[in-house]
């Protein structure tokens, strides 16, 4: 188990991804999903309110509903992560895809009923908005806390400069600090978070819970040539990891896997969970037969050899 920052969240090396609620995963398929992931001492899902408003006929909040039915009828407890800040809403609660207060408030309120808890774990802003003071988002958060609603409060698809903004303001001013951070990084992402916004994260004891730790299944190894992107809807997505340094990755993760007898999905996730200032990666799965490959390599710990290898491969 890993300590989420400075919070009492704790979490093994894997944050559950709940995007696939009521989109990939139906209900039953969520259902046995999310068993599964407690049974294994999983502590921590993370949904949003925008899943998955993407859909054809979905709005949002389906995830966040399907989890709540789950809790209800499994009569299980876990931690819930959802977020606020991309789900358009009325112009009564400052429209758009903002983190107006008004906006924050009501969502909340919304996620609340949705998942049928009084409290929820860990608050995400799930993207900046510089339209909004942060002063005001703070604000907005810190009275979400002080009523019960939310126990701590964290950040996705923020700059360095804007994080790092956002805890300077919350020490100045007193208010609630991001506890957490969720930036997009794996091992063929990672300009986006390595670097000032990583050394932040170490310097403050922010928990780092990436998204896409698999690359949307690139780094599975489902995706090794041109003839392969047909094989998946996301499949379009991955032809400009192919052309760049994809290939070479996927090639030390096979060395690596040759060694350990690990899966390229666990190789991965344990690169990242190995990386400084990262909790846990977020990974999805959408059977119980995936989900059982990535609890297998929860114990994974790789040579510092192959940590670097891995790393010089996508550097």
């Amino acid at each position: 188990m890993r300590k989420i920052g400075a919070t009492d969240l704790i979490t093994p090396p894997m944050v559950f991804g709940g995007n696939v609620f009521g989109w990939t995963a139906d209900r039953d398929a969520s259902f046995a999903l999310l068993d599964r992931f407690a049974d294994a001492g999983g502590t921590l899902v993370d949904t949003a309110d925008v899943y998955s408003a993407w859909v054809p006929g979905h709005r949002g909040g389906e995830s966040e509903t399907l989890i709540g039915e789950w809790l209800r009828t499994s009569g299980k407890r876990i931690g819930i992560a959802t977020k606020v800040g991309m789900l358009p809403g009325p112009a009564s609660e400052g429209g758009g895809e903002k983190l107006a207060p008004a906006r924050i408030a009501a969502a909340c309120d919304a996620s609340l009923k949705r998942l049928g808890v009084e409290t929820i774990d860990l608050y995400y802003a799930h993207r900046d908005d510089d339209d909004v003071p942060q002063a005001e988002v703070l604000g907005a958060f810190q009275r979400l806390i002080e009523a019960g609603k939310v126990r701590e409060i964290a950040a996705s698809n923020f700059s360095a400069l804007r994080f790092k903004s956002a805890l300077d303001i919350a020490t100045r001013d007193g208010l609630p600090h991001y506890r957490a951070l969720q930036p997009q990084y794996n091992l063929v992402a990672r300009h986006g978070f390595e670097g000032e916004l990583q050394d932040l994260c170490v310097t403050h004891n922010i928990g780092v819970l990436p998204y896409h730790g698999l690359a949307s299944g690139f780094l599975t190894g489902k995706y090794r040539s041109e003839a392969d992107l047909t094989k998946s809807v996301r499949g379009g997505g991955m032809k400009d990891l192919l052309a760049g340094k994809g290939v070479a990755v996927l090639a030390a993760m096979d060395a690596v896997a040759a060694e350990t007898g690990a899966t390229l999905s666990q190789i991965a996730l344990a690169w990242l969970a190995a990386q400084p200032g990262v909790t846990a990666p977020i990974a999805s799965a959408t059977s119980v037969a995936q989900l059982d490959e990535l609890i297998a390599g929860w114990d994974l710990e790789l040579t510092q050899d192959q940590l670097d290898r891995l790393t010089a491969a996508g550097a």
